[in-house]
């Protein structure tokens, strides 16, 4: 609480340094896989400097591999972060009284990991002004998404060089466990993280990742329904106890 925002800045660039072991090889793979596509450095650059989310560029690029129609395409990349709307709709409450401009920013920069520290440390913390908030949130995008996209350049114009033994798709599976698992503290918690799993994987057959945008929501509803559930047994003890 007594941190001014660039003590809180700082904070959010010590917190995100862990994840650099996974961001910068799942970037260098994207470049390479990008250019192995046929895209060229500027197209590939642009993919990550405006899109900035690695699981919908890998989508893209793997229909445009594919020859899939341009609509396909671009509907396919905002289906699999239309997570970034849940995203969204968490961090409102806590960054209500940002302005515009920071909103904005903070919008091109939320991205998995910056929303997983971030939400965990404004819980943690609920108290911060909206001035920490948004120096924690700073801290954090610093440091995941300017080496996202020097890391890509990497890719895109020396990954040709890496041996193929070296296995970069590890990136992937192991930044999303490192997310979620702190998070997993309440029984509504670990019900929602077992229904999108056991939903996740039975309709992995469905095309362009519509499973996981079914899962998704099922795990939402379902730890939702724990929360309240848990609430109302909370409430009804309590009124025992009295």
């Amino acid at each position: 609480m007594a941190r001014t925002p660039a003590a809180a800045f700082r904070h959010g660039i010590v917190q995100s340094l862990p994840f650099l072991v996974v961001i910068v090889p799942f970037a260098v793979l994207f470049g390479v896989v990008a250019t192995e596509a046929g895209l060229n450095l500027a197209q590939v650059m642009g993919f990550s400097v405006l899109v900035l989310a690695g699981a919908s560029q890998f989508t893209a690029v793997q229909l445009l591999t594919d020859n899939a129609p341009a609509l396909i395409v671009i509907l396919s990349g905002l289906a699999v972060n239309l997570r970034m709307a849940m995203y969204s709709a968490s961090l409102l409450p806590w960054l209500r009284d940002a302005t515009p401009g920071h909103k904005a920013w903070v919008a091109y920069a939320l991205i998995d990991q910056s929303y997983a520290l971030s939400i965990q440390h404004y819980e943690q913390y609920p108290r911060l002004t909206i001035a920490q908030r948004l120096a924690y949130f700073g801290g954090t995008a610093l440091v995941l998404c300017v080496p996202w996209m020097i890391a890509t350049w990497a890719g895109a114009t020396v990954g040709q060089a890496i041996p193929e033994g070296i296995a970069l798709d590890f990136a992937m599976p192991i930044t999303f466990l490192a997310m979620i698992a702190p998070m997993l503290r309440t029984p509504a918690h670990l019900a929602a993280c077992f229904v999108a799993i056991v939903a996740a994987l039975a309709l992995a057959g469905l095309p362009s990742g519509l499973g996981l945008l079914i899962a998704a929501p099922l795990g939402m509803a379902t730890g939702a329904l724990v929360e309240i559930r848990t609430e109302r047994k909370e409430a009804r003890d309590a009124g025992v106890r009295d």
